[in-house]
């Protein structure tokens, strides 16, 4: 079998774009970290510049000489972005860890209800005000609202977890409630976008197919908490090249089989780190090699991802300022007025109250992995893909900010539950 293989001139140039794209990544992202903000909103705006909101305005030929030299370039860059998005997904499973503490099972579920259940029912008036101005090719109604709903409650577990990591109250009962309660929100609407992309591939909507896919999505969750939860880790010490030939053979092989079943590539890698959790363990030398690979990751791989999601938006053209508006105070104020409205029922402080109520609005990398997913597959149209990823940054910046204000106020706030 004899590979196609690029030409010489087309291997240059797309180095060089993957250069650029993380030459911005790194330049922006770490200018908004100076700024106490979130990375992952500098990453994606280095790609903005490079992409139709700046360069390829003052810069048509240039960049398309980049970006655009022959044909099949976009089809190769898309191959960094998948890895992108795989990397961040397993890695987000092998770091998700769900902790229950007895005394606060009521305030995690009046915070699950409050930020997941409430805004979503709630947004549900909303979707014909804003269908015909963001709905994808396909022109698939229920992919739509399915999404539209998502958008609206969707929490990011990475960017909080930075923010907490960066203000040091990472082990507060406030960052262990938020962490959890994010857990099981992700984990619901990841099985209601994979419900949405697969309604979207199928074209039609069949009753058993769906309840199927919900099944096997959450049942592959629940078998692979039990199996990890009975079988013993791995005790035999493990080098890092095994570590990461077996968890690189899983991540990928288990996306391509479960594609078959209906289960979407992000969802796959998600379940594939969890698991490796559980089988490898967190055993200091595991945990350290997984550092290691998140490391290696959020320095290529991702970046790269987040670089191209910015590159694709257009606040230029087919964009409405207004209309974002409207719907950045719609989500916001949806999931803010749930989770406060449901505190009411807790003995929280007021201050607390709106710690939670400002806090679960970040949406941040499942946000973005929300607006990338339904884009691809043209359940969202370009409007509503630019729009998710603005309220994704604004939300995520609000949270952090809001968070030092509150520290800086009382340093002592977080550990009042």
């Amino acid at each position: 079998m004899k590979l196609t293989t690029l030409t010489e001139s087309q291997i240059l140039i797309t180095l060089i774009a993957l250069a650029l794209l993380l030459l911005f990544a790194e330049l922006f992202g770490s200018l908004i970290e100076k700024i106490k903000g979130p990375r992952v909103v500098g990453e994606i705006l280095g790609g903005m510049i490079l992409g139709g909101s700046f360069s390829f305005i003052l810069f048509p030929s240039l960049m398309k000489s980049i970006f655009f030299a022959y044909p099949e370039e976009g089809q190769v860059l898309n191959i960094f972005y998948q890895l992108g998005l795989i990397f961040l997904m397993f890695l987000s499973g092998y770091n998700t860890n769900i902790v229950i503490e007895k005394k606060n099972i009521k305030t995690i579920i009046l915070v699950f209800i409050g930020a997941t259940i409430i805004p979503m029912v709630a947004a549900i008036p909303f979707i014909s005000l804003f269908k015909n101005y963001f709905i994808g090719s396909i022109n698939n109604n229920i992919a739509f609202s399915l999404v539209f709903c998502i958008g609206v409650a969707i929490t990011s577990i990475p960017v909080i977890s930075k923010i907490f990591f960066d203000m040091g109250i990472m082990n507060t009962k406030f960052a262990n409630t938020i962490l959890t309660v994010s857990t099981f929100q992700d984990l619901c609407l990841w099985i209601l976008l994979n419900m949405a992309t697969r309604i979207a591939t199928t074209g039609n909507v069949k009753i058993t197919e769906m309840i199927i896919v919900v099944l096997i999505t959450l049942g592959l969750f629940v078998l692979i908490t039990i199996f990890t939860k009975y079988v013993k880790e791995i005790n035999k010490k493990l080098n890092t090249r095994t570590i990461y030939f077996v968890s690189f053979v899983l991540m990928l092989l288990i996306c391509g089989l479960l594609s078959k079943l209906g289960i979407n590539i992000m969802y796959s890698a998600f379940i594939v780190g969890y698991m490796i959790k559980g089988v490898l363990g967190t055993k200091k030398n595991i945990k350290k090699d997984m550092e290691y690979l998140e490391h290696f990751a959020f320095s290529f791989f991702v970046p790269i991802y987040f670089a191209l999601v910015g590159i694709q938006l257009n606040v230029i053209h087919d964009f409405s300022l207004l209309r974002f508006i409207i719907f950045f105070v719609i989500a916001f104020g949806l999931e803010f007025i749930g989770t406060w409205l449901l505190l009411l029922f807790s003995d929280l402080s007021r201050d607390m109250k709106m710690n939670f109520a400002i806090t679960m609005n970040a949406r941040g990398g499942p946000g973005i992995v929300l607006a990338t997913v339904a884009y691809a597959a043209n359940i969202i149209n370009l409007e509503f893909f630019t729009v998710l990823i603005l309220t994704t940054m604004v939300s995520s910046m609000i949270a952090g900010y809001y968070l030092r204000y509150q520290q800086k106020k009382n340093s002592k706030v977080f550990n009042q539950l």
